[in-house]
């Protein structure tokens, strides 16, 4: 399948027509941002992590994310619950292993999940590092996807997409991105709306970091610093056409 401007902007129409709900189980700094980058994306987020209400939720969302941020036994325990339901249920979710270099006890259970298949493994080079031992560069992600059976990603100033055996880069985005919080948290709960409507987790991994590139060099461009520039990416969001997120998206 190729992957160019007219996937993405196939995908994010059929993110914005189907609208598709993605139950969040992440940390507590990015519950607010998360639910409003779904929100103006066009996917409809669910939050909770009780887990006497987690089976009904997971099991009447498109997709899960399961964020290992705020590692606490409340969230421990819903992760394992909400895992198990879509599991069964076949719903596609998205792993973040979120510092995972720097907590033996969330590396340990990262590593468990690994086994419980998930879709999509998104994190950075340290901790994709952490997930392997063998660093975060290409090969090693490679190895994890193919170890693993699921579609890996690495961000960074260059995004890489991989299942082992394809390999896509996206490039973009603006350097502010990485001076607010949850900005990768709320990134891959939108990837996890995207594995909803796009059977391809390559293709739906790419055209999300697209999308979500083309909306951060928009706000970008208008925003003087931090503080302004979460409004206007949320504007972006909710306003680049599926055409604009195409045109501009740069995958290679």
């Amino acid at each position: 399948m190729t992957i160019d401007s007219a996937a993405v902007a196939g995908a994010l129409a059929r993110l914005r027509e189907r609208r598709p709900r993605v139950h969040c189980i992440t940390n507590s700094a990015a519950v607010n941002f998360t639910a409003n980058v779904l929100l103006s994306a066009g996917a409809i987020p669910s939050m909770t992590v009780n887990p006497e209400e987690l089976p009904d939720f997971v099991a009447s969302a498109d997709a899960l994310l399961v964020n290992l941020g705020t590692l606490d036994p409340l969230r421990r325990e819903a992760i394992d619950v909400a895992v198990g339901v879509a599991g069964a249920a076949g719903t596609p979710w998205a792993l973040d292993p979120v510092f995972v270099e720097r907590s033996r006890p969330r590396l340990a259970l990262a590593r468990q999940l690994l086994a419980r298949g998930p879709t999509v493994i998104r994190g950075n080079r340290p901790e994709l590092d952490g997930l392997t031992g063998a660093g975060g560069d290409d090969a090693a992600a490679d190895a994890l996807a193919r170890s693993s059976r699921a579609t890996v990603v690495r961000t960074g100033e260059v995004d890489y997409v991989t299942d082992g055996a394809r390999a896509v880069r996206i490039a973009g985005g603006h350097p502010l991105m990485a001076s607010i919080t949850a900005a990768g948290c709320a990134a891959t709960a939108l990837l996890a709306g995207f594995l909803a409507v796009e059977d391809d987790p390559v293709t739906a991994a790419s055209a999300c970091l697209g999308f979500v590139a083309a909306a951060a060099e928009r706000a970008g461009a208008q925003a003087a610093g931090p503080g302004s520039f979460v409004p206007a990416f949320l504007d972006a969001l909710h306003a680049l056409t599926p055409e604009e997120a195409g045109a501009q998206a740069r995958i290679s």
